[in-house]
Formats: structure tokens, sequence, C-alpha cells
């Protein structure tokens, strides 16, 4: 309180009154060094190249110069430290490494705030209660509703078609409140001015929210081919079963998550998943690519059509009609030649009367 106090009766002698008081509102303490949020608030679109004041403030002074290292080396290092300071001034600065300090500083917040407030809930409950809460979407919509994206120093174009902007300040906000006043800073910053106000933390960890249901669907509207391939089926060292998946995208590899079970495991994967199909246009474009190529595969027109005749002739028999007229005139002839003697007729039975006398007349000749 007597900080704030008195921060605010230095305000009006400041430089960057208005910036000063913009970040009050927003974090609930007046900033000491505010060359780590000017920094925080720089997208890379602006073009800003570093000066030597901000370096000096963004890389600290160094510490420690009586150690036996500084001594062994003595003004060479000076003169190094010196020179690698000018290499560095003119180089374009924007808020990407703070964005990363951020990311890092965030997770062990809202990290510890969620295993405090959840007591007895399993592992899996929590990451995914921290990954709801400090996902690029939530953190974009606090940065608009805070007013943390009307400070953000950009080129016009980039502000209207970048979606992340708003969620990457956020995130390099908690790397410069972290450098310029500690961890505790941190998490009185989210305890105090984002928890309750607004973000409902009960109501975002009971959320579930379906991220292969949302792949399918973005799938299925832009005829995209998804597969979700399995990588490794294993157990860990408690003797759970875990399972790793990777999502597929036409052929082109997405992102791989491990889970206790499949549909944690494709959970996590669709939606690692979604955040690269949004954030990553080399990504998008290679998805898309391969789809081209598909369908333009799949639709191109044979230029020869096959021919079926030749398959008829294995399983039909053509009939000649002038070789079938000949054969049936030969046959004909041959029937009107015919006659009776040409018949192998079996000899008639002979009567008693003629087998006596036939008798009678062998014995008298033979007399």
């Amino acid at each position: 309180m007597l900080n704030n106090l008195i921060d605010r009766i230095k305000l009006p002698f400041r430089k960057d009154k208005e910036l000063y008081s913009a970040l009050y509102d927003i974090l609930g303490f007046y900033p000491r060094k505010i060359t780590y949020y000017k920094v925080a608030l720089m997208h890379k679109s602006l073009g800003h190249r570093a000066t030597a004041e901000e370096l000096k403030v963004l890389e600290g002074k160094n510490k420690g110069g009586n150690s036996r290292k500084d001594e062994k080396y003595g003004k060479k290092g000076k003169k190094g430290n010196q020179r690698d300071k000018k290499s560095r001034l003119g180089k374009q600065l924007n808020n990407e490494r703070l964005e990363f300090l951020g990311d890092a500083i965030l997770d062990a917040v809202v990290g510890y705030i969620v295993y405090r407030r959840f007591p007895g809930k399993p592992e899996g409950f929590l990451t995914n209660a921290r990954s709801k809460m400090v996902q690029r979407e939530t953190l974009g919509r606090l940065a608009k509703e805070m007013g943390i994206s009307k400070l953000i120093m950009a080129s016009g174009r980039s502000s209207m078609h970048n979606n992340y902007m708003g969620g990457n300040a956020f995130e390099a906000l908690v790397g410069a409140v972290y450098l310029d006043r500690g961890y505790a800073a941190c998490m009185q910053f989210w305890e105090h001015r984002v928890m309750g106000k607004y973000l409902n933390v009960d109501k975002v960890a009971y959320k579930e929210v379906n991220f292969k249901s949302k792949i399918l669907e973005w799938t299925q509207k832009n005829r995209v081919n998804i597969d979700f391939r399995l990588e490794e089926q294993s157990m860990d060292k408690n003797g759970s079963p875990t399972f790793i998946y990777t999502v597929v995208l036409e052929g082109v590899d997405g992102c791989t998550a491990e889970g206790f079970s499949k549909k944690e495991s494709q959970q996590r994967a669709s939606e690692e998943t979604l955040k690269k199909l949004r954030g990553d246009g080399k990504f998008l474009d290679m998805v898309f690519a391969a789809k081209t190529e598909r369908t333009k595969m799949e639709e191109t027109p044979v230029s020869v059509a096959p021919d079926v005749t030749a398959e008829a002739d294995d399983i039909v028999i053509e009939h000649h009609e002038d070789t079938d007229n000949d054969a049936l005139t030969e046959i004909e002839q041959h029937i009107d030649d015919l006659n009776l003697d040409d018949v192998n007729t079996k000899p008639a039975e002979k009567s008693r009367e003629d087998i006596i006398a036939e008798a009678e007349a062998q014995a008298y000749q033979e007399q």
C-alpha cells in the first residue's frame, strides 16, 4: 500500500503517466521499470529497434564483479561484453522472449492455484483444468476484457489478422511482472485481478471441451482426411497403462500426446493440433497441399478406356452364320444318300415249320 501511494505521488512527474495509469488499472500496482511492460506490449510487426537504454534494463547489471572469473579475464571480459552489447543495438525488439517467460510463470501460478483449490482431484483433472485456463483462447478473451489488447503496439494490419496477439501479450505481461516485481506479484495479479472478476475458475475447470469432436468437425467441413495413429502403448512406473497418439491430416503428422487412456491421449493430441492449425500457417498449407494432391489424383481421367470386348471373347462363343450353313448342307446331303440297304437290320425270327423243312432238306442232301 505504501509503495503504491509513493508511486501515485510520483505519477504526475513520470514521462509515460498514461501507460502507468492504464497498467495500474490492469495489474493493481504501478510498474517499477516501465521498459519491461513496454516491451511486453510490442508485437514483432511494429519493427521496433532496440536502444541502449532498453538493453540496459532488459539485461540488467552484471553482478558478482569481484568473482575469480572476472579477475582472471579482467578488462578483456568487459570489452567482450561491450562488444556483444553493441552488436545487439538496433536489432528488432519484441515481446516474444517475455511471452516465453510468462508462459512458464503462468503454468506455475495457475498450477499451484488449481492444486490448492481442488484437493483430492487426480492429476488428469488438474492438468486439464490448468490447460483450459492458460490456453490462448482464454488468455485472449482476458486480454480483451481487461484492456490489455488496447495497449498492444503493432501495425494495423497485424492487429486485425492475428487472433493470438492478445493472448501472447497477456503472457508477455506476466513475464514483465515477474522481472519487475517477482513471483509473488504474479500470484497476486492472478488471484486478485483475474480470478473472480474476469474468470470463473470452477466453471472453467469442470467444463468439458471435446477437442477430438472439434477437429473431426473441422475436417468434415473442409473434406480433409484424418487419422489417429497409435505410436506407443506401454505401462508407467506405477503399472498404469499409457497411450501415445498422433493426429495425421492428409498424411501430414500433426501433434503427438500421451495419456492414461486412448480418449485422453487423442483429446490432448487433437487440442494441440487445433492450436497448430490456428497458429502455424506452414502446417495448414501443408495439409491443404496434400489434400489438393490427393483430390487431383482421384479426379484425373484415364486417357484410354479399357477394352471390354477382349474380356468378353474369353467367355462368349461366337457363331459364324456362313460356316454353320455349310456344315448343315453337308449333313443334309449325307442323309439324302442313305437307303435301306445301308442299314444293318436284324434278321427276322423263323417259324417251327421252316426249321423242320430246312432240317429235312439238309438230311436229304447228305444222303
